[in-house]
This record gives C-alpha cells, structure tokens and sequence, in this order.
C-alpha cells in the first residue's frame, strides 16, 4: 500500500520531527520570518521553506506578509484532526490513571495497618 503523500494531510505532515519543532517554536515564539525559524532550529533556509510549505499546505501554519517580509504563524485549528483523535484515547488514560491511584492508595493501606 503506498504511502499518503505528506501534504494530504496534518497527520502525515507532523510526523517529521522537524516539523514538529518549527510548530513548537511558532507555538512559544509566535510569528516569524523563515531565516529565524531556520536559525534557531539549526537548519538551512531551504530547508525550513520546504517545511512550512508542507505545513502551509495542510493548513497548520498562515502566512502574513509584511513589507517584503513573510511571516509565519501557527494555524492550530489545522490540529483539530489530530486533537480529536488523540482525544479517543484520553477514557482509556484517564482509566488507567484510576487504577493506579487506588492501587497506590492500596498499597498506603497497607502499610498503614503493618
């Protein structure tokens, strides 16, 4: 089965590392021009370009223009895919938060009544 292309969609674009990196910076820093992107994640400006391209594409990252400048941001509701379905398994974590707080609670139980 041949992979999806890596612009079709949020889930495939965010699993380069990467990329991931730039959504945090964009995230902490808010928005910025790709040669400081590139610069404080150590990558060529090329190569940042691409990213944000790819990003741009799938809808995670906007671009503004200033002058003759290009600003990038953060577009988070681009995640609202990723959000959803990581947050199928927040019952399963929850439950096994549950279950390990009375286990611990079991075993201070315990050695209460030793």
């Amino acid at each position: 089965m041949a992979r999806a292309a890596t612009t079709s969609d949020a889930f495939n674009a965010i699993a380069e590392p990467q990329r991931r990196d730039i959504l945090m910076l964009l995230l902490r820093a808010g928005e910025r021009p790709v040669t400081d992107l590139a610069q404080e994640l150590g990558m060529s400006q090329p190569g940042a370009s691409k990213h944000l391209r790819v990003l741009r594409e799938v809808g995670l990252v906007r671009v503004r223009e200033v002058g003759k400048q290009r600003l990038y941001g953060l577009d988070a509701d681009g995640l609202r895919p990723v959000r959803e379905w990581v947050g199928g398994f927040e019952r399963f974590w929850n439950e096994s938060f549950d279950r390990l707080d009375t286990y611990v609670q079991d075993l201070k139980q315990a050695r209460q009544e030793e």
